[in-house]
């Protein structure tokens, strides 16, 4: 199976403009991303996806990079654009601020690509902090290990466990963080972004509710790391003290 890594990228961003090309101990955003990506086993090739010339500008002195339309909804209807016109079986789709993704956690999810249409990954919540955080998105899996659901509410909710702590309710039940981090079959990738936004995801804002409304399993793999993403100007100097120990 060919699969090829696809990270969407876009200058626009409210919270941090530019943040693609922001400077990280010397390199772009962006290029620690690839070079992350680029140590992975199972990806054939990685591809930038963006609508910004200034990133194209950048991006292409490190791989390759195509250009997309500038109306995309969200960072899978982006990558069907690329999919359309690219030679593969299988894409995973990489979000663009994770400049410490770990190759292993990209693997693990495109090898679950032999058996399922979908997949992604998840982690178990330890910070008590996550548990109630709408921003940390929670997923319930069946026993299978595939999404029952994803939900900014905690989920599932402890009956008899309700009134304890949190570090009591994290230590009833292994609550799963997701992880941002997709993979798709070529034609369910395509497939799924011909649906329209479902009720679900246009009230969670989460558009791999879309996959579950319209049938589509995805495989929930569970890794043991957890994602250190740039969201605002001050996440940078973390990550450089981050990258600085190693």
């Amino acid at each position: 199976m060919k699969i090829v890594g696809i990270i969407p990228a876009r200058f626009a961003s409210t919270r941090f403009p530019g943040k693609p090309l922001a400077l990280i101990a010397g390199k772009p955003l962006l290029q620690h991303v690839v070079e992350q990506c680029q140590k992975a086993k199972s990806l054939s090739e990685i591809i930038v996806a963006t609508d910004d010339t200034r990133i194209w500008e950048v991006a292409q002195n490190f791989c390759r990079v195509e250009m997309t339309r500038p109306e995309h909804p969200s960072g899978s209807d982006r990558i069907a654009e690329v999919c359309e016109r690219c030679d593969c079986d299988a894409i995973v789709n990489i979000q663009g601020d994770e400049p410490l993704i770990n190759p292993n956690v990209i693997d693990a999810v495109a090898n679950a690509l032999a058996q399922n249409e979908m997949s992604t990954a998840a982690t178990r919540i330890k910070n008590p902090a996550e548990l109630d955080n709408p921003n940390v998105v929670k997923v319930v899996v069946n026993a299978a290990g595939r999404a029952l659901y994803f939900s900014r509410r905690t989920i599932p909710y402890l009956r008899e466990a309700a009134s304890g702590s949190t570090s009591e309710q994290l230590a009833a039940f292994a609550f799963l963080k997701h992880l941002g981090i997709y993979g798709y079959r070529r034609e369910t990738l395509l497939r799924l972004v011909k649906f329209p936004v479902s009720p679900l995801e246009n009230t969670e804002k989460l558009e791999q509710l879309r996959a579950l409304e319209n049938g589509i399993q995805i495989a929930v793999v569970q890794v043991d790391y957890d994602s250190i993403g740039v969201d605002l100007p001050d996440d940078v100097a973390k990550v450089e003290k981050i990258i600085s120990h190693r």
